[in-house]
Formats: C-alpha cells, structure tokens, sequence
C-alpha cells in the first residue's frame, strides 16, 4: 500500500498539488476499499473513524482532485449517486464491467473485456480511437432472481 502512496504522492506533486495527511486518510479509505464502489458520504464515513476532523467537503473536493488526476474513477450506477473505485489510468489495461442488481443495489464487476472486439470494429469501420468504454449490466443477481415482487 505504501508504494502506491508514495506514486500518488509523487503524481500529484508533478502536477503542482500535494498529498496532505487528509488526502491521505482518504487515499487509504480507497485502498483498504478497493473491491467496493464507495459513495463520498460512504468514504467520509470511513475517514470520520481514522481521522474525526475531516470533512465532507474535504471529501469531496479530495475525490475531485483524484478524479483529476486520474487516480480514481466515478462510476453512475443509476441510483442517483457517484460511486468511487481507485483505478490506474484511464483507457490503459483492463477493463471492467459491473453487473447491477435493480433489487438489493449489489454491484458485480465482471473481470473480462466483453467488448474487445467490437472496439477493434468500430475502429476499423469509422477510424474512431477509443480510449476508454464502461459497461453496466441491469437486473437481478442470484439471490433476488428467485424473490418475487
């Protein structure tokens, strides 16, 4: 975890900012979180128990700033809310896609590329470059298909 602080640290120190102990306290909410899609008031909730005088708008204005940098990722699921996962780079590596229970609000990230090869396609056929894609499936997952109503 250190060695991803200190690449952080020296990202946005390249880019003229800093990495306060508050940002901190909420980089390492991110990192101690990264199989979750937390909200800012989720991520606040978190920090509050590391480090009580942190505030919501730090929250917010932190996760700006990461998003920014392209240190992490926002994601829409539909239900009004930003989510928030630490994420290299955008539109390098692998991608992933989220499967969204419209029941219980679970998120499943779906490891595999699905659409590698209609990106290749889509280049091909109208010389589009494509940097990046995000992919969101709507249903039930396993415990809620069998529930009625």
């Amino acid at each position: 975890m250190q060695r991803v602080i200190n690449e952080v640290e020296e990202k946005l120190r390249a880019g003229d900012s800093k990495l306060t102990p508050r940002r901190e306290h909420i980089l390492r909410v991110l990192l101690e979180n990264k199989d979750k899609h937390l909200s800012a008031e989720e991520i606040y909730n978190l920090v509050k128990q590391k480090a009580p005088d942190v505030g919501l708008a730090t929250v917010y204005r932190t996760l700006e700033l990461f998003l920014a940098f392209d240190i992490i990722h926002s994601i829409d699921f539909g239900d009004g809310r930003k989510r928030y996962e630490f994420g290299g780079e955008r539109g390098e590596g692998h991608h992933h896609h989220h499967l969204i229970c419209t029941r219980c609000g679970k998120i499943i990230e779906v490891n595999e590329d699905l659409l590698e090869d209609l990106e290749k396609r889509v280049t091909e056929a109208y010389g589009f470059t494509i940097t990046d894609h995000e992919l969101k499936f709507f249903g039930y997952c396993k415990e809620c298909a069998g529930k009625e109503g």
